[in-house]
Parts: structure tokens; sequence; C-alpha cells
């Protein structure tokens, strides 16, 4: 039997609820209040790396590969920045809506139904983005394995995710999903999330060398999502391939 990074039951999960990506009420409104500061960070970060001068389009000429893109929410304003953005998702639904909202948006996205492992594209990347993903997939090692292959040496990972502590138990299931209401109850779970220190180990056997490592959390007074230094819920990691 192959081995699959698909969870069928997480795809499911996210299909019922495609039609909801761009809403920024429905049920994705968590994920367009964090949207912000993940590209922020994301255009800062690679407009450092690689040297970027063009301030109109900063991203200009960077091949990008978005993967579990759902329906574009980061996909299209990485575009905008200059980016070529391909994006690819298990779910054929969510490819769907993403083509579907490029007809309002204008923008030239490669998207694609398919999952790392099944990716059928010879060409490298300068950037890959694993933005919370990875705790919604199965066989990690085998995802970041795949997921690396795309990436071309000297080029950017970003894996956006939940670290597992007792504190994100409470704040990111507990809080968001049964207590605020944030998101749908189910959406996470606790055992997929990843510490730092597993994520950096799994990842270094893929050639993949720990750049940055921050905390995102968010500000309860502003009512927005800022980095820290506070790394115990959310977290981005940023790795480079050698």
């Amino acid at each position: 039997m192959k081995a699959s990074t698909i969870n069928k039951l997480e795809i499911e999960k996210f299909t019922k609820i495609a039609e909801e990506w761009w809403d920024p009420n429905g049920k994705f409104k968590p994920l367009h209040r964090f949207n912000p500061i993940r590209i922020r960070y994301i255009k800062n970060s690679l407009i450092k790396h690689f040297e970027c001068q063009n301030k109109d389009r900063p991203l200009k000429n960077i091949n990008i590969l978005d993967i579990g893109c759902g329906g574009g929410l980061l996909s299209e304003p990485l575009s905008r920045l200059g980016a070529n953005m391909t994006g690819i998702d298990a779910s054929s639904r969510n490819i769907k809506i993403a083509k579907a909202h490029l007809k309002k948006s204008k923008l030239k996205i490669n998207y694609i139904n398919s999952s790392p492992e099944n990716l059928k594209i010879k060409k490298k990347f300068d950037v890959v983005l694993n933005m919370e993903i990875v705790e919604h997939v199965d066989n990690l090692d085998l995802f970041i394995k795949h997921t690396s292959f795309f990436l071309r040496k000297n080029g950017i990972m970003f894996i956006a995710t939940i670290n597992k502590t007792l504190k994100s138990y409470a704040f990111a299931i507990i809080g968001a999903e049964y207590i605020l209401k944030w998101l749908p109850i189910g959406t996470h779970d606790w055992e997929k999330f990843v510490t730092p220190k597993e994520l950096i180990f799994k990842s270094d056997k893929n050639c993949l060398k720990l750049k940055n490592l921050t905390g995102v959390n968010f500000d309860l007074i502003k009512r927005e999502w800022k980095t820290s230094k506070d790394e115990s819920v959310n977290y981005i990691a940023e790795f480079i391939k050698y």
C-alpha cells in the first residue's frame, strides 16, 4: 500500500465548509484575522532573504508553492505582491473555490488538486509554504520529505502550526472551539500538534536548517495577531534548504 499524507477525515471536514473560505465572518473568520500577520511575516522575511528591490511588487519573480492552499486566502495576497504562485490542496472542492475566486480577483495562480506525494511537477520553488497544514496531515515525516523535495537549494520553507503543550490545548481547543466558538468543534486534534523541537528534528532529516522561530499570539485588547517570543501555542518556523 502506497504511503500517503492524506487524512481523509480532515479533508472531509474542510470540504464541508469550503463554500465559506472567502466569507470574513464565516467559519474561516479566525484565518481571515490571522492572514495579515502571516502575510507580513512572509513578505518581510523574503524581502530580506532574496534582497528584493521592487517597492511596488516586492516578491516579483519569486516562485512560491502554497501547500494546503484551501480557497486561496494566502496565495492571492502573495500574488498581488508579485510572486508566481502555485497552490495545491488535497480537497477538490477547495481548489474549485480557489479557481472560482480568481474570476473576481483577476490574478494568475496555478491551482492543482493534489497532495505533495502525488504532485507531478518537476519544478523547484524558491519558497514552500506549509501554513496551518502540518497539524491536519497523516505521517508528518513523509509530508516534510515530499514538500522539501519541491524546494530548491537555499530556498525557504515556512511552517506555521501549533505547539503541543497544555497551554495550546487550553487555548487552541478548549478556548477557541468550545468557549469562544472561533472554530468549529473538532477543528483540531491535540495529538497532531507538534513541538518546535520535534519539527526541527524532522526537518533537519530533509536538509532543512532552522533559520528563525517565532511565536504568534492573539492580542485580546487590540483584537489582532502579533509576533512574539512566546511559542507555547502558535508559532512559525522558517527553514533554509541546504
